[in-house]
C-alpha cells in the first residue's frame, strides 16, 4: 500500500498553514479547560488512592452490559442524577462518545434534529450515524430555530423535534438563549439535547451548569463533561429514567464499548463534590475574567468577555499561528484554533481562562498581545 495519498494530504495541509503537530505542556495555562484547577486536586487525587487501597480495580475488565459494570459506576450516576436534578444518568469515557450515542440512538426514524450551526464535531459526527434527519440552524438565532421546525411541518414532517446546542460554546465563548429554546421546545413538543461540556462547573447552583433553571423537565437531555471543569475525565449523560434505559439498550457506542475505569468513576464522584462547594473556586475565575477584560479585551476593542473563553479572531492562518508560536515562546501556552475547528477565515487565538494562572500572568499576557496582535 503507498503512502502516497497520505503524503500528498498532509503536504497539502502544511501549504495551508494546517498542519498540526503535538506540543508539550509549557508555560503559563491559557489553553487547557482545566477551568478550576482540579485536575491535580489533592482531594481528588486521595479519593482515588483510598480507593485503589480498598481493591478497586484499575481496569473495568469490559463493557457494562458484561462484567464491566462496577459498583463505582452505579454510585456515581446515582450521585449525578441527584446532583443534576434528573431521574437517571449513565456514565461514558468521554464526552466525544457520549454525543456519538445521544445522537445515534435516540431520535428516531422520522424524527428531526436541529441543530446550531457551530455545535461541537462530536455532535456532527453523531448526526450522521441517526435515522432521524437533521437541519443547522444559524447561530444562536431562535427565529431560525423555530423556521426550520415550520418548515419541516409544513413539508408532512410529523416525528419529534430534537434541539441541540450547546450552552457554552467552546470556540467562542457565548452562550446558547437557553430560555427561549426552552420555550420554543414546549410550544413544539421537542426535546431539548444539552451539552453542558463548557458550563458545568462553572456557571449555575452549585456548578450545576447553565441548563440549571432547566433540569427536571420531562423533556431536557444534558451532557456534562468530567473533563473540564471537574478536572478528570468521562462524561454524564443526566436524562429521564426512559431514555436512560433505552441508551443502555440501543446506544452502539455505550454497549460494545469497554467500560471506563472504576477508579475514574470515583475521581468523578469527588470531583462532583469539590464543584458543588466551589463558589470560592467559581468567584476567583469571575475576578480572572474581570482582569482580562481590562487586559485583554479592552486594548484590543474585543466586548468584555461573559465566560472563561475569550476568542481573539485573527482571520489567517498563518499570522494565528505565528502569533501563538511567539506567545509560546515567551512563556504563556496559548494554542491558534484553525479551520476546520472553526469556519473558513475565522482563524484565532483561544485564550481559555483557568485558575491555573493568576492577575499577573494575565496582565503580562496582556502586555505581550497589544504588541503582537495590533
Amino acid at each position: 500500500m503507498t503512502a502516497e495519498p497520505f503524503r500528498s494530504q498532509l503536504a497539502a495541509l502544511e501549504s495551508r498553514g494546517r498542519l498540526r503537530h503535538l506540543l508539550p505542556r509549557a508555560g503559563a495555562d491559557f489553553a487547557s479547560n482545566d477551568y478550576l484547577g482540579l485536575a491535580g486536586d489533592p482531594i481528588i487525587a486521595g479519593a482515588v488512592s483510598d480507593a485503589i487501597d480498598r481493591g478497586v480495580p484499575v481496569g473495568s475488565g469490559g463493557s457494562r452490559l458484561l462484567r464491566g459494570n462496577a459498583p463505582e459506576h452505579e454510585g456515581l450516576e446515582a450521585k449525578a442524577a441527584d446532583f443534576f436534578r434528573t431521574q437517571g444518568a449513565l456514565f461514558f469515557a468521554n464526552g466525544y462518545v457520549a454525543n456519538l450515542a445521544l445522537f445515534a440512538a435516540l431520535p428516531q426514524r422520522g424524527d428531526l434534529i436541529v441543530a446550531d450551526e457551530l455545535i461541537h464535531a462530536s455532535a456532527h459526527d453523531g448526526i450522521r450515524m441517526s435515522k432521524a434527519s437533521a437541519v443547522f440552524a444559524r447561530h444562536n438565532d431562535l427565529n431560525s430555530f423555530a423556521d426550520l421546525i415550520t418548515a419541516f411541518r409544513a413539508e408532512g414532517g410529523k416525528g419529534r423535534i430534537w434541539i441541540a446546542v450547546e450552552t457554552l460554546y467552546s470556540m467562542d465563548g457565548d452562550m446558547a438563549p437557553l430560555s427561549d429554546l426552552a420555550k420554543l421546545a414546549a410550544k413544539h413538543d421537542a426535546m431539548l439535547l444539552l451539552d453542558e461540556a463548557h458550563g458545568t462547573g462553572v456557571f449555575g447552583p452549585a456548578g450545576r451548569g447553565l441548563s440549571a433553571g432547566l433540569d427536571g423537565l420531562h423533556n431536557v437531555i444534558t451532557l456534562h463533561t468530567c473533563g473540564k471543569a471537574m478536572g478528570v475525565e468521562g462524561a454524564l449523560v443526566c436524562a429521564p429514567r426512559i431514555h436512560i434505559d433505552y441508551l443502555v439498550n440501543r446506544a452502539r457506542p455505550f454497549i460494545f464499548s469497554t467500560a471506563p475505569s472504576p477508579l475514574m468513576a470515583v475521581a468523578a464522584s469527588a470531583a462532583l463534590d469539590r464543584i458543588e462547594t466551589g463558589d470560592n473556586r467559581r468567584d476567583r475565575l469571575i475576578t480572572l475574567r474581570q482582569d482580562a477584560a481590562e487586559a485583554i479585551c479592552a486594548p484590543l476593542g474585543l466586548p468584555s468577555p461573559r465566560s472563561q473563553i475569550i476568542p481573539i479572531i485573527l482571520n489567517e492562518d498563518s499570522r494565528t499561528m505565528a502569533v501563538a508560536v511567539e506567545l509560546q515562546r515567551a512563556g504563556f501556552d496559548v494554542r491558534g484554533i484553525r479551520p476546520p475547528t472553526v469556519p473558513a477565515g475565522t482563524s484565532r487565538l483561544r485564550i481559555s481562562l483557568t485558575l491555573n494562572v493568576g492577575r499577573a500572568d494575565v496582565l503580562a499576557l496582556g502586555d505581550l498581545l497589544r504588541g503582537l496582535v495590533k
